[in-house]
């Protein structure tokens, strides 16, 4: 069966930044120092926010090409990043004040 969009993202990231893909429940992708959760749908992408709003790392939403501006735009004011299909940050990640 052919890989998903989602599992294809979430395993070259999982590749890129040296870590597993979590396919099964929680975040998609968890390093040391961020986690990264990757959404391919625009509706995705609020589900995505929940998932990584409490943690304390630095948090990421990993969007294909099709949504940046989609999570650019749900992402304002959160403090939650926004990373391509490709590791590429398109916005950093940062604390809330």
């Amino acid at each position: 069966m052919a890989k998903s969009k989602h599992d294809q993202i979430a395993e070259r990231l999982a590749k890129k930044f040296g870590t597993k893909y979590k396919k099964d429940k929680g975040i998609d992708i968890v390093t040391k120092d961020r986690v990264i959760e990757v959404e391919v749908t625009k509706n995705g992408i609020y589900q995505g926010i929940e998932q990584v709003q409490r943690s304390s790392k630095a948090r990421y939403i990993a969007v294909n090409d099709n949504n940046i501006q989609n999570a650019l735009n749900a992402t304002k004011g959160t403090g939650i990043g926004v990373m391509d299909e490709n590791g590429r940050i398109i916005k950093r990640a940062r604390r809330k004040k």
